[in-house]
């Protein structure tokens, strides 16, 4: 058992070898070919594997690595069987060798370019169905010229992404934009009663109101073919309740009933309509954002880009 002199010396000491590991990263500096080594090791967790990505042997790997570690004064890495596992402080460098990589590799295509390229993050929210019938489509015919761009995707059924400033761009489906936000309204959608083949194939004549129905849940009370189903079938049969509108299509898809669908949702052979489309619910498509994102390139070019490219 241990004393109480004995416990303050080891504290002492502990605290000793923590200052002197601080006092030794403060003093080194860090250079571009450290960072390079750090970004290698940790992609391919091997020396071998490191030593390939930078075409040298893997004794010349081991030896930076040991004088690196030597230098600052704590390990990078954890050596194991599996590999070299990173530690936080190796995984921090990397972050930051891959920003660098990043920034030289824009570099470089501007100058082959010729002219400033668009570079940054940009955040953009949409439900899930614009996602996948219209929002993708578009990225697809434009994004890869914009190789310093890098979106994220949020799938959201409100505003509230975009006003709490955790988004800079929204694709949304109202008839009332929120006037804080400013944009563009890129066309109308429709809504029709749409059920598969199979489907149709089965119920024959049979009226509307005995039709197994599937619909949004509470989730979306305010929604155009909510609100038209509690006016013109208030006593319909709600066989499936879905969180979404994309959950909705996909089990019309399956034929498992009927449901109300954007116009847009019927470029799928699966999915047919077996009606004319609603009157007095159509829908504006707002491509929306904050009056202090314009002024952003990122922002500015995606906006124009999607603008050009979502088709309805």
């Amino acid at each position: 058992m241990r004393s109480g002199g004995d416990y303050k010396l080891v504290v002492l000491q502990s605290e000793l070898a923590s200052r002197q590991v601080i006092n030794a990263a403060a003093h080194y500096r860090i250079n571009h070919a450290d960072l390079t080594l750090i970004l290698a090791l940790v992609r391919g967790r091997t020396l071998a594997k490191a030593a390939e990505l930078l075409k040298v042997d893997v004794s010349t790997v081991f030896r930076a690595v040991r004088r690196m570690e030597k230098a600052v004064g704590t390990a990078l890495f954890d050596k194991s069987r599996a590999g070299y596992v990173p530690t936080s402080a190796a995984l921090a460098l990397a972050q930051q060798a891959e920003s660098a990589e990043n920034a030289l590799a824009l570099a470089q295509l501007s100058l082959e370019q010729g002219r400033q390229v668009v570079s940054g993050t940009v955040r953009l929210t949409c439900t899930e169905a614009v996602l996948q019938s219209l929002l993708l489509p578009a990225l697809s015919r434009f994004m890869p010229d914009y190789p310093g761009l890098r979106l994220e995707l949020n799938t959201s059924s409100t505003f509230a992404n975009l006003s709490r400033r955790d988004a800079d761009i929204a694709l949304r489906l109202t008839n009332t934009p929120p006037e804080h936000l400013v944009g563009t309204r890129l066309g109308t959608v429709a809504y029709r009663i749409c059920s598969s083949a199979a489907y149709a194939g089965r119920i024959g004549d049979l009226a509307l109101d005995d039709m197994a129905w599937i619909a949004p849940d509470d989730f979306l009370p305010d929604h155009p073919t909510v609100m038209w189903r509690r006016q013109q079938l208030p006593g319909v049969n709600l066989a499936y309740r879905c969180s979404s509108m994309l959950a909705v299509a996909q089990l019309v898809r399956a034929g498992m009933g009927v449901a109300a669908l954007p116009d847009f949702m019927l470029k799928d052979s699966e999915v047919q309509p077996i009606s004319e489309a609603i009157e007095g619910h159509d829908t504006g498509l707002w491509l929306l954002t904050r009056p202090d994102c314009r002024a952003l390139r990122s922002v500015s070019a995606l906006f124009s880009e999607l603008t050009r490219a979502i088709e309805l």
